[in-house]
C-alpha cells in the first residue's frame, strides 16, 4: 500500500515513515509533503493509496486538505493525526475517519492502515469548526485536463455562473467548477460581493464602477480587460458596501 505523509513537523514525518517502512509490512511512504496544497500536489503526482494527514498546519490546513483530496480519483483513504485530543475526536470516530493522536503509536498507526476509508459527504461533515459551519475554504479546486488545480481564494476575481459550471477568474486565466453560486455565496460571502444573479466578484479586486458604450453600470476588476455588468437590483447594495470599505 502506498503512503503519503504530510505534517508540518519533520520529526513527526520521519517518526511515521519508519513505523511505515520499518516496523509493519506491506507499506511503501512513496512522498512527503508539509502542508495541505503541497499534500494535493504530491498526491496527484504518486496516487497513494492513503494520506497520514496532519489536522493543524500553516497554509491549508488537514481539514480542508481532505475536502480537496476527496475530488481525486481515486481518492485516497485519509486517516487524520493531531496532538490535540478535542471534542472532534468522538465526531471522527463515530463517522469512521482514521484519527490519531500523537505521539502516533505503531499499533494504533497499523490498526488505522487496515481500516482506513476515503472520507465520504457525512464523514466530511464532522469536519467542523467551533460555531457548526464547515470553515471556508483557502483554496478552490478545479479540474484541468485531468488533473486538480488549486487557486488561491486571495487570486480570485471573481465567480460567474453559466447554466450548471462557474467560472472562476484569476489573473493567470479561468477555470470551470460544478459548484452553487448561492453555496459559493454562503461561504466567501465576506470576502466576495453579488453584483448580478449570476456574478460574485471580490471586493478587494474592485477598481471602479463605470457606464459602459451601452449605458450600463459595470464593475472594472484589477490586472484585468473585461468588465462585469451590475444589474439595477443589486446596484444599491453594491454601492452601499463600497462606501464600508
Amino acid at each position: 500500500m502506498k503512503v503519503l505523509i504530510v505534517d508540518d513537523e519533520p520529526l513527526a514525518r520521519e517518526r511515521l515513515r519508519r513505523f511505515c517502512e520499518e516496523d509493519l509490512t506491506g507499506y511503501s511512504v512513496v512522498a512527503e509533503a508539509s502542508d495541505g496544497a503541497s499534500a494535493v500536489t504530491q498526491a496527484q503526482q504518486h496516487a497513494p493509496d492513503v494520506v497520514l494527514l496532519d489536522v493543524r498546519m500553516p497554509g491549508m490546513d488537514g481539514l480542508e486538505a481532505a475536502r480537496h483530496l476527496a475530488e481525486l480519483d481515486p481518492a485516497p483513504a485519509v486517516i487524520f493525526t493531531t496532538a490535540y485530543d478535542d471534542y472532534a475526536l468522538e465526531a471522527f470516530a463515530v463517522h469512521a475517519v482514521g484519527y490519531l493522536l500523537k505521539p502516533v503509536r505503531r499499533e494504533k498507526l497499523e490498526e488505522a492502515l487496515k481500516a482506513a476509508a476515503k472520507p465520504n459527504r457525512v464523514q466530511l461533515a464532522a469536519l467542523r469548526g467551533d460555531d457548526g459551519k464547515t470553515r471556508a475554504r483557502s483554496h478552490i479546486s478545479a479540474r484541468v485536463r485531468g488533473n486538480l488545480m488549486l487557486i488561491k481564494i486571495d487570486d480570485v476575481l471573481y465567480f460567474q455562473a453559466d447554466q450548471k459550471y462557474i467560472t472562476v477568474r484569476h489573473p493567470a486565466g479561468e477555470v470551470l467548477i460544478e459548484e452553487a453560486l448561492k453555496d459559493l455565496e454562503e461561504e466567501f460571502g465576506e470576502r466576495f460581493v453579488r453584483i448580478h444573479r449570476n456574478a460574485l466578484v471580490a471586493l478587494a479586486g474592485i477598481v471602479a464602477l463605470e457606464r459602459d458604450a451601452l449605458g450600463r453600470t459595470v464593475v472594472r476588476m484589477k490586472g484585468i480587460h473585461e468588465t462585469l455588468e451590475v444589474s439595477r437590483r443589486h446596484l444599491p447594495g453594491l454601492r452601499a458596501t463600497l462606501k464600508q470599505l
